[in-house]
């Protein structure tokens, strides 16, 4: 299910992508710039699903994982791909979905992130809906100057 909704987010995204690739043919609406905007504005939103997606449902699966059936205690996401060493004294794990993570932690108190990708994920996602934002507002913004140059030349 995790993947399915990555995968309808990157096709949305993929969709408003083309609408804005569209805006460069003939036949494009005007006030084109404003359009534009909104077509990329909803890429920048969709592209930000989509990676979001993916990651809350990393953290699910990790999350799940704990604790069901045999093998599962520390979660096998601390355990799977990590030398001895770093998993020595392994006690539990920390997991949030806001911003993304799933840590383990040692009995010393010491932690280390079970998937590196993380990081790019909150990064990305949130430049994407940052970016998204300030499209829209700046449609607004567009929008509303656009107005005031109208009601002047009148």
């Amino acid at each position: 299910m995790g993947f399915g909704v990555s995968v309808a987010c990157a096709v949305g995204a993929l969709v408003a992508g083309a609408g804005v690739v569209a805006m460069a043919f003939p036949g494009r609406p005007e006030p084109w710039p404003v359009h534009l905007m909104r077509r990329a504005a909803a890429m920048a939103a969709w592209a930000a699903a989509a990676v979001y997606s993916l990651g809350f449902f990393t953290v699910l699966v990790s999350e799940s994982a704990f604790g069901d059936g045999a093998d599962s205690v520390p979660a096998p996401a601390c355990r799977d791909g990590f030398d001895l060493e770093t998993r020595q004294g392994l006690s539990h794990h920390r997991s949030s979905y806001l911003p993304l993570r799933f840590d383990c932690v040692r009995e010393d108190g010491s932690v280390y992130s079970s998937e590196s990708a993380y990081q790019w994920m909150n990064g990305a996602s949130a430049s994407l809906a940052l970016a998204a934002a300030l499209l829209f507002i700046g449609t607004g913004y567009a929008d509303e100057l656009r107005a005031r140059k109208a009601a002047a030349a009148s």
